[in-house]
């Protein structure tokens, strides 16, 4: 009686373990996370550095925002989308149907980034000098990515947690893991420092 009882348990495992490994991050994962979460951060330092003041509150048009505010609402939501994440993203349970979730990781590195799709940022993310200086947003934007960086580094179940928002239409339904969620923030910064370039090549924009 035992043996067979033993049989059954051995073929559930078999059948049932790889989707448990699948649903662990992957030590590829973590390092690809890593990396563009450090590209990314970098190419905010890198496009903001020796700015002038009148470099760094040039605006292109009365409805476009200066480098200054680009920089801040870069550094607000990290916080916002950390808080997203450890909130509601990791306290929601796995996906219940199957997803190619390499597919969707590049998806949403795609989509983030694409400055072709004009968004408008919700109110809690608008510029309001909310950090006291440009100098502040970026020294609180470098302190918040090393805390994404080291949740990163030290969560192993960020595929087992999906969550979604309505406003991402482009999801069409599915929804997003935590991992996935961390390269929504890295994208997000790549997306704005683009937007930082796009200041920067304006014929207008300040020398000096």
């Amino acid at each position: 009686m035992l043996k067979p009882f033993l049989m059954i348990l051995s073929l559930t495992f078999l059948l049932v373990s790889p989707l448990a490994r699948a649903q662990n991050l992957s030590p590829e994962d973590v390092d690809k996370g890593v990396a563009y979460l450090e590209k990314t951060r970098n190419g905010v330092l890198d496009s903001t550095k020796g700015l002038s003041e009148a470099q760094w509150n040039f605006k292109a048009g009365p409805d476009r925002w200066s480098i200054a505010e680009v920089a801040e609402h870069i550094a607000a939501a990290e916080d916002l989308l950390m808080g997203l994440i450890q909130s509601q993203v990791m306290t929601s349970p796995a996906r219940t149907e199957p997803e190619d979730v390499k597919a969707l990781d590049a998806l949403v590195l795609k989509i983030i980034v694409d400055r072709s799709q004009k968004a408008q940022a919700p109110e809690p993310l608008k510029p309001t000098n909310r950090f006291g200086s440009p100098e502040k947003s970026l020294k609180h934007f470098e302190e918040s990515r090393a805390k994404t960086i080291a949740f990163l580094k030290k969560t192993r179940d960020l595929r087992q947690h999906a969550y979604s928002l309505p406003t991402l239409t482009w999801l069409n339904g599915k929804k997003l893991d935590a991992y996935e969620w961390l390269l929504y923030i890295a994208a997000h910064s790549e997306r704005h420092t683009k937007q930082i370039d796009e200041v920067k090549a304006d014929p207008r924009f300040p020398k000096n």
